[in-house]
Protein backbone atom coordinates (compact mmCIF):
# COMPACT_ATOMS: atom_id res chain seq x y z
CA UNK A 1 0.00 0.00 0.00
CA UNK A 2 1.17 3.33 -0.81
CA UNK A 3 1.66 5.90 1.65
CA UNK A 4 -1.53 7.89 3.19
CA UNK A 5 -1.70 10.89 4.66
CA UNK A 6 -3.91 11.15 7.11
CA UNK A 7 -6.51 13.68 8.95
CA UNK A 8 -8.76 12.99 11.88
CA UNK A 9 -12.78 13.62 11.56
CA UNK A 10 -15.31 13.66 14.36
CA UNK A 11 -17.40 16.38 14.90
CA UNK A 12 -17.19 16.80 18.72
CA UNK A 13 -19.67 15.10 21.35
CA UNK A 14 -21.00 12.68 18.12
CA UNK A 15 -21.23 8.90 17.46
CA UNK A 16 -22.22 6.23 15.47
CA UNK A 17 -24.43 7.55 12.90
CA UNK A 18 -25.47 10.67 14.70
CA UNK A 19 -25.15 12.88 11.48
CA UNK A 20 -28.30 14.79 10.85
CA UNK A 21 -29.72 14.64 14.13
CA UNK A 22 -29.88 11.17 14.73
CA UNK A 23 -29.92 9.83 17.98
CA UNK A 24 -26.22 8.23 18.51
CA UNK A 25 -25.97 4.86 18.19
CA UNK A 26 -23.24 2.29 20.04
CA UNK A 27 -20.49 1.03 17.72
CA UNK A 28 -17.26 2.83 16.44
CA UNK A 29 -16.52 6.39 16.42
CA UNK A 30 -13.33 7.94 14.93
CA UNK A 31 -11.91 10.27 17.17
CA UNK A 32 -9.55 13.78 15.85
CA UNK A 33 -6.68 11.68 16.27
CA UNK A 34 -7.84 8.86 14.31
CA UNK A 35 -7.97 6.30 16.98
CA UNK A 36 -11.46 4.11 16.62
CA UNK A 37 -13.29 4.09 19.90
CA UNK A 38 -16.34 2.74 21.17
CA UNK A 39 -18.56 3.67 23.88
CA UNK A 40 -19.14 7.18 25.69
CA UNK A 41 -17.11 9.95 24.85
CA UNK A 42 -17.13 13.09 27.64
CA UNK A 43 -17.47 16.44 25.13
CA UNK A 44 -17.03 18.97 27.65
CA UNK A 45 -13.95 17.00 28.16
CA UNK A 46 -13.15 15.47 25.17
CA UNK A 47 -11.97 12.38 27.19
CA UNK A 48 -12.45 8.70 25.62
CA UNK A 49 -13.76 6.51 28.44
CA UNK A 50 -13.67 3.40 26.40
CA UNK A 51 -11.64 2.31 23.79
CA UNK A 52 -11.63 -1.01 22.00
CA UNK A 53 -10.04 -1.71 18.86
CA UNK A 54 -12.62 -4.16 17.39
CA UNK A 55 -9.98 -6.24 15.80
CA UNK A 56 -8.63 -3.70 13.76
CA UNK A 57 -5.86 -2.99 16.17
CA UNK A 58 -6.05 0.91 15.73
CA UNK A 59 -5.01 0.68 11.67
CA UNK A 60 -6.69 2.76 9.05
CA UNK A 61 -9.58 0.81 7.69
CA UNK A 62 -9.81 -0.40 4.43
CA UNK A 63 -11.90 0.79 1.68
CA UNK A 64 -13.90 -2.12 1.26
CA UNK A 65 -14.99 -1.46 5.06
CA UNK A 66 -16.77 1.83 4.36
CA UNK A 67 -20.55 1.79 4.17
CA UNK A 68 -22.25 1.13 1.23
CA UNK A 69 -25.94 0.52 -0.46
CA UNK A 70 -25.33 -2.23 -2.27
CA UNK A 71 -22.67 -3.61 -3.91
CA UNK A 72 -24.46 -4.31 -7.01
CA UNK A 73 -24.52 -1.16 -9.42
CA UNK A 74 -27.08 -2.70 -11.69
CA UNK A 75 -29.60 -3.58 -9.06
CA UNK A 76 -29.24 -0.47 -7.05
CA UNK A 77 -29.70 1.31 -10.71
CA UNK A 78 -33.43 -0.62 -10.99
CA UNK A 79 -34.20 0.53 -7.28
CA UNK A 80 -33.36 4.10 -8.40
CA UNK A 81 -35.69 4.03 -11.70
CA UNK A 82 -38.22 2.12 -10.00
CA UNK A 83 -38.68 4.58 -6.14
CA UNK A 84 -38.08 7.19 -8.46
CA UNK A 85 -34.53 8.35 -6.85
CA UNK A 86 -32.97 10.11 -9.45
CA UNK A 87 -35.89 12.74 -8.60
CA UNK A 88 -35.15 12.83 -4.97
CA UNK A 89 -31.58 11.78 -4.93
CA UNK A 90 -30.60 14.78 -2.47
CA UNK A 91 -33.27 13.45 0.12
CA UNK A 92 -31.63 9.92 -1.09
CA UNK A 93 -28.25 11.14 0.45
CA UNK A 94 -29.58 12.65 3.41
CA UNK A 95 -31.49 9.09 4.64
CA UNK A 96 -28.24 7.30 3.94
CA UNK A 97 -26.39 9.60 5.64
CA UNK A 98 -28.34 9.59 8.45
CA UNK A 99 -28.48 5.59 8.87
CA UNK A 100 -24.78 4.48 7.41
CA UNK A 101 -23.10 7.57 9.34
CA UNK A 102 -20.70 10.32 7.82
CA UNK A 103 -19.28 8.74 4.80
CA UNK A 104 -20.58 5.74 2.42
CA UNK A 105 -19.88 4.04 -0.83
CA UNK A 106 -22.22 3.99 -3.64
CA UNK A 107 -22.50 2.41 -7.29
CA UNK A 108 -25.39 3.04 -9.46
CA UNK A 109 -25.25 1.23 -13.07
CA UNK A 110 -21.67 2.51 -14.30
CA UNK A 111 -20.87 5.24 -11.58
CA UNK A 112 -19.66 4.80 -8.67
CA UNK A 113 -18.82 7.20 -5.71
CA UNK A 114 -17.56 7.77 -2.18
CA UNK A 115 -20.08 10.58 -0.85
CA UNK A 116 -18.64 12.63 2.39
CA UNK A 117 -20.61 14.86 4.44
CA UNK A 118 -17.94 16.92 7.09
CA UNK A 119 -16.18 20.39 5.81
CA UNK A 120 -13.04 18.96 8.05
CA UNK A 121 -13.04 15.73 5.12
CA UNK A 122 -14.15 17.89 2.34
CA UNK A 123 -11.20 20.33 3.35
CA UNK A 124 -9.09 17.06 3.08
CA UNK A 125 -10.34 16.44 0.02
CA UNK A 126 -9.49 19.58 -1.62
CA UNK A 127 -5.63 19.19 0.24
CA UNK A 128 -4.96 16.01 -2.84
CA UNK A 129 -6.88 17.68 -5.63
CA UNK A 130 -3.58 18.00 -7.34
CA UNK A 131 -2.28 21.05 -10.13
CA UNK A 132 -4.90 20.06 -12.51
CA UNK A 133 -8.50 18.90 -10.37
CA UNK A 134 -10.78 16.54 -11.90
CA UNK A 135 -14.95 16.38 -11.24
CA UNK A 136 -17.17 14.16 -12.63
CA UNK A 137 -17.38 14.34 -16.24
CA UNK A 138 -20.99 14.49 -17.64
CA UNK A 139 -20.50 11.76 -20.36
CA UNK A 140 -23.63 12.42 -21.85
CA UNK A 141 -22.89 15.99 -22.93
CA UNK A 142 -18.86 14.99 -23.72
CA UNK A 143 -20.79 12.57 -25.73
CA UNK A 144 -22.47 14.75 -27.46
CA UNK A 145 -19.58 17.39 -28.44
CA UNK A 146 -17.74 13.82 -29.80
CA UNK A 147 -20.69 13.33 -31.91
CA UNK A 148 -21.64 16.39 -33.25
CA UNK A 149 -17.20 17.60 -33.49
CA UNK A 150 -17.86 20.25 -31.26
CA UNK A 151 -15.23 21.72 -29.23
CA UNK A 152 -15.04 21.02 -25.46
CA UNK A 153 -15.21 24.14 -22.92
CA UNK A 154 -13.65 23.77 -19.61
CA UNK A 155 -16.38 22.64 -18.38
CA UNK A 156 -15.65 19.31 -19.99
CA UNK A 157 -11.73 18.84 -19.72
CA UNK A 158 -9.10 18.05 -17.93
CA UNK A 159 -5.21 18.29 -17.44
CA UNK A 160 -3.35 20.65 -18.64
CA UNK A 161 -5.23 21.57 -21.92
CA UNK A 162 -8.15 22.17 -19.27
CA UNK A 163 -5.66 24.48 -16.88
CA UNK A 164 -4.56 26.59 -19.76
CA UNK A 165 -7.88 27.48 -21.17
CA UNK A 166 -9.19 28.04 -17.62
CA UNK A 167 -6.34 31.04 -17.01
CA UNK A 168 -7.47 32.72 -20.06
CA UNK A 169 -11.43 33.03 -18.93
CA UNK A 170 -10.40 33.37 -15.54
CA UNK A 171 -9.16 37.16 -16.59
CA UNK A 172 -12.45 37.60 -18.14
CA UNK A 173 -14.87 36.69 -15.45
CA UNK A 174 -13.40 35.82 -12.39
CA UNK A 175 -10.65 38.38 -11.78
CA UNK A 176 -11.99 41.76 -9.79
CA UNK A 177 -11.10 44.06 -12.69
CA UNK A 178 -13.57 41.80 -14.91
CA UNK A 179 -15.80 41.93 -12.14
CA UNK A 180 -15.80 46.01 -12.29
CA UNK A 181 -16.79 45.67 -15.89
CA UNK A 182 -19.36 43.44 -16.39
CA UNK A 183 -21.06 45.07 -13.05
CA UNK A 184 -23.09 47.79 -14.62
CA UNK A 185 -24.22 45.53 -17.30
CA UNK A 186 -25.65 43.64 -14.81
CA UNK A 187 -27.54 46.52 -12.16
CA UNK A 188 -28.96 47.81 -16.19
CA UNK A 189 -30.95 44.56 -16.60
CA UNK A 190 -32.09 44.28 -12.75
CA UNK A 191 -33.08 47.67 -12.89
CA UNK A 192 -34.80 47.30 -16.25
CA UNK A 193 -36.49 44.14 -14.57
CA UNK A 194 -37.94 46.13 -11.84
CA UNK A 195 -39.29 48.67 -13.88
CA UNK A 196 -41.34 45.98 -15.62
CA UNK A 197 -42.63 44.86 -12.38
CA UNK A 198 -43.20 48.26 -11.21
CA UNK A 199 -45.80 48.61 -14.43
CA UNK A 200 -47.17 44.93 -13.99
CA UNK A 201 -48.17 45.78 -10.23
CA UNK A 202 -49.90 49.14 -11.49
CA UNK A 203 -51.09 47.73 -14.39
CA UNK A 204 -52.73 44.44 -12.66
CA UNK A 205 -52.04 44.58 -8.44
CA UNK A 206 -54.78 45.22 -5.76
CA UNK A 207 -55.43 48.22 -3.55
CA UNK A 208 -54.84 51.96 -3.71
CA UNK A 209 -52.93 53.53 -6.81
CA UNK A 210 -49.22 54.09 -5.90
CA UNK A 211 -49.46 51.51 -2.93
CA UNK A 212 -50.69 48.09 -5.44
CA UNK A 213 -49.81 44.70 -4.87
CA UNK A 214 -49.46 41.93 -6.59
CA UNK A 215 -49.29 38.20 -6.24
CA UNK A 216 -47.59 36.26 -8.62
CA UNK A 217 -45.47 33.06 -9.98
CA UNK A 218 -42.55 35.23 -10.90
CA UNK A 219 -40.51 32.17 -12.05
CA UNK A 220 -40.59 33.13 -15.72
CA UNK A 221 -40.42 36.79 -15.57
CA UNK A 222 -36.45 35.11 -13.57
CA UNK A 223 -35.62 33.13 -16.21
CA UNK A 224 -35.88 35.61 -18.68
CA UNK A 225 -34.43 38.00 -16.39
CA UNK A 226 -30.98 35.23 -16.56
CA UNK A 227 -31.00 34.50 -20.06
CA UNK A 228 -31.44 38.59 -20.49
CA UNK A 229 -28.61 39.20 -17.92
CA UNK A 230 -26.48 36.81 -18.93
CA UNK A 231 -26.55 37.96 -22.87
CA UNK A 232 -25.75 41.16 -21.88
CA UNK A 233 -22.56 40.09 -20.23
CA UNK A 234 -21.49 37.30 -22.80
CA UNK A 235 -22.34 38.65 -25.74
CA UNK A 236 -22.27 42.45 -25.09
CA UNK A 237 -25.59 42.99 -26.44
CA UNK A 238 -29.64 43.22 -24.91
CA UNK A 239 -31.80 40.85 -26.50
CA UNK A 240 -35.53 42.18 -25.02
CA UNK A 241 -36.79 39.86 -23.39
CA UNK A 242 -38.80 42.40 -20.83
CA UNK A 243 -40.55 43.26 -23.92
CA UNK A 244 -44.30 42.71 -24.19
CA UNK A 245 -43.54 40.36 -26.76
CA UNK A 246 -40.29 38.43 -25.87
CA UNK A 247 -38.28 36.59 -28.93
CA UNK A 248 -39.69 32.90 -29.15
CA UNK A 249 -35.98 31.82 -29.96
CA UNK A 250 -35.68 32.81 -26.53
CA UNK A 251 -38.22 30.77 -25.10
CA UNK A 252 -36.86 27.98 -27.03
CA UNK A 253 -33.57 28.47 -25.59
CA UNK A 254 -34.73 28.37 -21.91
CA UNK A 255 -37.22 25.17 -22.81
CA UNK A 256 -33.61 23.79 -24.49
CA UNK A 257 -32.04 24.34 -21.29
CA UNK A 258 -34.37 22.89 -18.94
CA UNK A 259 -34.67 19.67 -21.06
CA UNK A 260 -30.91 19.28 -21.60
CA UNK A 261 -31.00 19.10 -17.50
CA UNK A 262 -33.66 17.02 -17.02
CA UNK A 263 -32.50 14.61 -19.13
CA UNK A 264 -28.99 14.44 -18.01
CA UNK A 265 -29.50 12.66 -14.84
CA UNK A 266 -30.34 9.22 -15.72
CA UNK A 267 -27.93 9.72 -18.63
CA UNK A 268 -25.20 9.59 -16.28
CA UNK A 269 -25.48 5.95 -15.09
CA UNK A 270 -25.60 4.42 -18.21
CA UNK A 271 -23.45 4.78 -21.78
CA UNK A 272 -24.44 6.86 -23.79
CA UNK A 273 -23.04 5.62 -27.45
CA UNK A 274 -25.08 2.59 -26.62
CA UNK A 275 -28.41 4.76 -26.29
CA UNK A 276 -27.09 6.53 -29.27
CA UNK A 277 -26.93 3.24 -31.44
CA UNK A 278 -30.26 1.98 -30.29
CA UNK A 279 -31.43 5.17 -30.49
CA UNK A 280 -32.87 5.69 -27.24
CA UNK A 281 -35.44 8.48 -26.93
CA UNK A 282 -33.91 9.70 -23.93
CA UNK A 283 -30.81 10.37 -25.31
CA UNK A 284 -32.25 11.77 -28.56
CA UNK A 285 -34.22 14.51 -26.45
CA UNK A 286 -31.20 15.56 -24.53
CA UNK A 287 -29.00 15.70 -27.74
CA UNK A 288 -31.65 17.92 -29.55
CA UNK A 289 -31.46 19.91 -26.36
CA UNK A 290 -28.50 20.43 -26.85
CA UNK A 291 -28.14 21.25 -30.73
CA UNK A 292 -30.85 24.24 -29.89
CA UNK A 293 -28.63 25.80 -27.57
CA UNK A 294 -25.67 25.11 -29.89
CA UNK A 295 -27.60 26.73 -32.67
CA UNK A 296 -28.48 29.19 -30.05
CA UNK A 297 -24.96 30.62 -28.94
CA UNK A 298 -24.00 30.25 -32.65
CA UNK A 299 -26.36 32.33 -34.08
CA UNK A 300 -25.55 35.40 -31.25
CA UNK A 301 -21.18 34.87 -31.39
CA UNK A 302 -22.07 35.17 -35.35
CA UNK A 303 -23.80 38.40 -34.61
CA UNK A 304 -21.12 39.90 -31.76
CA UNK A 305 -18.46 38.68 -34.30
CA UNK A 306 -19.90 40.65 -37.21
CA UNK A 307 -20.17 43.53 -34.95
CA UNK A 308 -16.70 43.43 -33.54
CA UNK A 309 -14.97 42.66 -37.23
CA UNK A 310 -17.63 46.01 -38.65
CA UNK A 311 -16.46 48.36 -35.93
CA UNK A 312 -12.76 46.95 -36.56
CA UNK A 313 -12.84 47.53 -40.45
CA UNK A 314 -14.71 50.99 -39.97
CA UNK A 315 -12.52 52.53 -37.51
CA UNK A 316 -14.91 52.81 -34.93
CA UNK A 317 -13.63 53.80 -31.31
CA UNK A 318 -14.57 50.80 -29.08
CA UNK A 319 -11.27 51.80 -26.58
CA UNK A 320 -13.10 51.83 -23.47
CA UNK A 321 -16.23 50.30 -24.21
CA UNK A 322 -16.55 47.03 -22.92
CA UNK A 323 -17.95 44.65 -25.43
CA UNK A 324 -19.04 41.63 -23.48
CA UNK A 325 -16.79 38.50 -22.49
CA UNK A 326 -17.22 37.51 -25.93
CA UNK A 327 -15.66 40.44 -27.32
CA UNK A 328 -12.80 40.26 -25.13
CA UNK A 329 -11.70 36.92 -25.34
CA UNK A 330 -11.94 37.56 -29.31
CA UNK A 331 -10.08 40.95 -29.13
CA UNK A 332 -7.30 39.46 -26.99
CA UNK A 333 -6.83 36.32 -29.52
CA UNK A 334 -5.35 33.74 -26.37
CA UNK A 335 -8.13 31.21 -27.17
CA UNK A 336 -9.02 29.92 -30.79
CA UNK A 337 -12.37 30.60 -32.16
CA UNK A 338 -13.73 27.27 -31.65
CA UNK A 339 -12.59 27.30 -28.24
CA UNK A 340 -14.22 30.68 -27.44
CA UNK A 341 -17.74 29.33 -28.79
CA UNK A 342 -17.46 26.08 -27.08
CA UNK A 343 -17.02 27.77 -23.56
CA UNK A 344 -19.27 30.66 -24.21
CA UNK A 345 -21.69 28.18 -25.25
CA UNK A 346 -21.10 26.20 -21.82
CA UNK A 347 -21.39 29.50 -20.07
CA UNK A 348 -24.94 30.38 -21.46
CA UNK A 349 -26.02 26.79 -20.99
CA UNK A 350 -24.88 26.72 -17.13
CA UNK A 351 -26.50 30.65 -16.44
CA UNK A 352 -30.19 30.82 -16.91
CA UNK A 353 -31.62 27.25 -14.40
CA UNK A 354 -28.42 28.28 -11.99
CA UNK A 355 -29.31 31.70 -11.38
CA UNK A 356 -33.13 31.86 -11.61
CA UNK A 357 -33.80 29.12 -9.46
CA UNK A 358 -31.97 30.14 -6.94
CA UNK A 359 -33.79 33.63 -7.05
CA UNK A 360 -37.23 31.94 -6.58
CA UNK A 361 -35.89 30.40 -3.35
CA UNK A 362 -34.28 33.51 -2.25
CA UNK A 363 -37.39 35.17 -2.92
CA UNK A 364 -39.51 32.84 -0.70
CA UNK A 365 -36.76 32.74 2.66
CA UNK A 366 -37.68 36.44 2.64
CA UNK A 367 -40.74 36.31 2.04
CA UNK A 368 -41.36 34.15 4.75
CA UNK A 369 -39.08 35.72 6.99
CA UNK A 370 -40.37 39.69 7.19
CA UNK A 371 -38.03 40.22 9.89
CA UNK A 372 -34.82 39.31 7.81
CA UNK A 373 -35.94 40.93 4.77
CA UNK A 374 -35.95 44.30 6.79
CA UNK A 375 -32.65 43.75 8.27
CA UNK A 376 -31.38 43.26 4.74
CA UNK A 377 -33.29 45.87 3.48
CA UNK A 378 -32.51 48.63 6.04
CA UNK A 379 -28.80 47.81 5.29
CA UNK A 380 -29.27 47.74 1.62
CA UNK A 381 -30.89 51.35 1.36
CA UNK A 382 -28.05 52.63 4.17
CA UNK A 383 -25.08 51.04 1.69
CA UNK A 384 -26.97 52.27 -1.71
CA UNK A 385 -27.51 56.01 -0.38
CA UNK A 386 -24.03 56.01 0.80
CA UNK A 387 -22.73 54.99 -2.52
CA UNK A 388 -24.53 57.19 -4.62
CA UNK A 389 -26.21 54.17 -6.13
CA UNK A 390 -23.03 52.98 -7.56
CA UNK A 391 -23.56 49.27 -7.78
CA UNK A 392 -20.52 47.76 -6.84
CA UNK A 393 -20.00 50.04 -3.63
CA UNK A 394 -23.48 49.16 -2.62
CA UNK A 395 -22.69 45.74 -3.11
CA UNK A 396 -19.45 46.48 -0.87
CA UNK A 397 -21.25 47.93 1.56
CA UNK A 398 -24.38 45.31 2.43
CA UNK A 399 -22.35 42.35 3.55
CA UNK A 400 -25.77 40.56 4.68
CA UNK A 401 -26.89 40.66 0.60
CA UNK A 402 -24.28 38.26 0.12
CA UNK A 403 -24.68 36.56 3.67
CA UNK A 404 -28.43 35.84 2.09
CA UNK A 405 -27.49 34.76 -1.05
CA UNK A 406 -25.30 32.41 0.36
CA UNK A 407 -27.80 31.13 2.77
CA UNK A 408 -30.10 30.40 0.24
CA UNK A 409 -27.88 28.51 -1.47
CA UNK A 410 -27.21 26.65 1.78
CA UNK A 411 -30.44 25.55 1.99
CA UNK A 412 -30.71 24.72 -1.42
CA UNK A 413 -27.67 24.38 -3.70
CA UNK A 414 -28.17 24.31 -7.11
CA UNK A 415 -25.75 21.39 -7.95
CA UNK A 416 -25.77 19.14 -4.49
CA UNK A 417 -22.59 17.58 -4.77
CA UNK A 418 -19.39 19.17 -5.93
CA UNK A 419 -17.00 15.66 -7.12
CA UNK A 420 -12.98 15.57 -6.90
CA UNK A 421 -10.84 12.53 -7.85
CA UNK A 422 -8.09 12.64 -5.16
CA UNK A 423 -4.12 12.51 -6.98
CA UNK A 424 -2.64 10.54 -3.58
CA UNK A 425 -4.46 8.20 -1.37
CA UNK A 426 -5.96 10.10 1.59
CA UNK A 427 -8.01 8.73 4.89
CA UNK A 428 -11.47 10.09 5.26
CA UNK A 429 -12.99 9.09 8.53
CA UNK A 430 -10.51 6.50 9.30
CA UNK A 431 -10.92 4.83 5.86
CA UNK A 432 -8.53 4.08 3.26
CA UNK A 433 -9.53 6.32 -0.28
CA UNK A 434 -7.40 5.11 -3.02
CA UNK A 435 -5.69 8.29 -5.55
CA UNK A 436 -8.49 8.07 -8.21
CA UNK A 437 -11.49 7.78 -6.44
CA UNK A 438 -14.18 9.77 -7.47
CA UNK A 439 -15.30 11.26 -3.48
CA UNK A 440 -18.59 13.42 -3.63
CA UNK A 441 -19.06 16.33 -0.96
CA UNK A 442 -22.40 16.20 -0.59
CA UNK A 443 -23.87 19.95 -0.35
CA UNK A 444 -27.83 19.12 0.49
CA UNK A 445 -27.21 16.86 3.60
CA UNK A 446 -24.18 18.92 4.80
CA UNK A 447 -26.04 22.34 4.57
CA UNK A 448 -29.06 20.91 6.82
CA UNK A 449 -26.99 19.16 8.96
CA UNK A 450 -26.68 20.02 13.00
CA UNK A 451 -23.41 18.68 13.14
CA UNK A 452 -22.26 21.03 10.67
CA UNK A 453 -24.98 24.31 11.36
CA UNK A 454 -26.59 25.42 14.45
CA UNK A 455 -30.47 25.11 13.92
CA UNK A 456 -29.94 24.32 10.54
CA UNK A 457 -33.75 25.08 9.27
CA UNK A 458 -33.78 28.22 10.35
CA UNK A 459 -33.02 30.66 7.73
CA UNK A 460 -30.20 32.96 9.15
CA UNK A 461 -28.06 34.79 6.95
CA UNK A 462 -26.18 36.49 9.86
CA UNK A 463 -24.96 32.86 10.67
CA UNK A 464 -22.17 33.75 7.68
CA UNK A 465 -20.79 37.39 9.69
CA UNK A 466 -17.68 36.14 11.09
CA UNK A 467 -18.82 33.18 13.17
CA UNK A 468 -17.53 29.10 13.60
CA UNK A 469 -19.93 29.08 10.56
CA UNK A 470 -18.29 31.41 8.18
CA UNK A 471 -15.50 29.03 8.53
CA UNK A 472 -14.25 26.87 4.81
CA UNK A 473 -15.60 24.56 3.22
CA UNK A 474 -19.51 24.93 4.86
CA UNK A 475 -20.37 27.27 1.95
CA UNK A 476 -19.43 25.04 -1.40
CA UNK A 477 -22.28 25.94 -3.28
CA UNK A 478 -19.73 26.82 -6.46
CA UNK A 479 -17.48 24.49 -5.47
CA UNK A 480 -13.74 25.47 -4.38
CA UNK A 481 -10.59 25.89 -5.57
CA UNK A 482 -8.92 26.65 -9.32
CA UNK A 483 -11.76 24.16 -10.49
CA UNK A 484 -14.97 26.22 -8.72
CA UNK A 485 -17.43 27.85 -11.19
CA UNK A 486 -16.11 29.68 -13.52
CA UNK A 487 -19.35 31.07 -13.93
CA UNK A 488 -19.02 31.86 -9.89
CA UNK A 489 -18.75 35.99 -10.02
CA UNK A 490 -21.32 36.52 -12.99
CA UNK A 491 -24.07 34.14 -10.90
CA UNK A 492 -22.67 35.86 -7.34
CA UNK A 493 -23.39 39.41 -8.61
CA UNK A 494 -26.51 39.11 -10.78
CA UNK A 495 -28.23 37.32 -7.76
CA UNK A 496 -27.45 40.08 -5.05
CA UNK A 497 -27.71 42.99 -7.83
CA UNK A 498 -31.53 41.89 -8.53
CA UNK A 499 -32.30 41.46 -4.87
CA UNK A 500 -30.55 45.08 -4.02
CA UNK A 501 -33.12 46.31 -6.89
CA UNK A 502 -36.16 44.55 -5.45
CA UNK A 503 -35.72 45.19 -1.92
CA UNK A 504 -35.62 48.70 -2.94
CA UNK A 505 -38.55 48.69 -4.81
CA UNK A 506 -41.14 46.23 -3.27
CA UNK A 507 -41.79 44.25 0.26
CA UNK A 508 -42.10 40.66 -0.77
CA UNK A 509 -44.37 37.97 1.43
CA UNK A 510 -45.68 34.69 0.54
CA UNK A 511 -48.88 33.20 0.82
CA UNK A 512 -48.18 30.05 1.67
CA UNK A 513 -45.19 29.96 4.44
CA UNK A 514 -45.58 25.76 4.03
CA UNK A 515 -41.52 24.06 2.84
CA UNK A 516 -41.48 24.09 -0.66
CA UNK A 517 -40.95 20.48 -2.07
CA UNK A 518 -38.24 20.19 -4.68
CA UNK A 519 -36.81 17.59 -6.76
CA UNK A 520 -33.87 17.09 -8.97
CA UNK A 521 -33.18 17.57 -12.74
CA UNK A 522 -29.57 17.83 -12.73
CA UNK A 523 -30.36 21.04 -10.77
CA UNK A 524 -32.25 21.53 -7.10
CA UNK A 525 -35.78 23.23 -7.69
CA UNK A 526 -39.08 23.61 -6.36
CA UNK A 527 -41.69 20.85 -7.24
CA UNK A 528 -44.00 23.45 -7.76
CA UNK A 529 -42.63 27.14 -8.35
CA UNK A 530 -43.46 29.57 -5.48
CA UNK A 531 -46.32 32.37 -5.52
CA UNK A 532 -44.99 35.44 -4.43
CA UNK A 533 -46.71 39.11 -3.49
CA UNK A 534 -44.60 42.22 -4.73
CA UNK A 535 -46.26 45.14 -2.83
CA UNK A 536 -44.43 48.56 -3.83
CA UNK A 537 -43.22 50.87 -1.23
Amino acid sequence: MRKVSTVGVRAPGTCGSRVLGVAPQSGLCVTAAGTIVDGNVDGSKGAVKAVRKRGVDGRVRRFEEIPHTGRNGWINLLKFWRENRFQQLHKHMEGTFNTLGPIYREKVGTLSSVNILMPSDVSELFQSEGLHPRRMTLQPWATHREIRNHSKGVFLKNGEEWRSDRLQLNKEVMLSAAVKRFLPLLDEVAKDFCRMLQRRVEREGRGEEGKRSLTVDPSPDLFRFALEASCHVIYGERIGLFSSSPSLASQKFIWAVERMLTTTPPLLYLPPRLLLRIGAPLWTQHATAWDHIFSHAEARIQRAYQRLTSSKGRGSATEGQYTGVLGQLMEKGQLSLDLIKANITELMAGGVDTTAVPLQFALFELGRNPEVQEMVRQQVRTSWAQAGGDAQKSLQGAPLLKATVKEVLRLYPVGITVQRYPVKDIILQNYHIPAGTMVQACLYPMGRSSLVFEEPLRFNPSRWSGSREGAAFRSLAFGFGARQCVGRRIAENEMQLLLMNILLNFHVSVPSSEDLKTTLTLILQPETPPKITFSKL
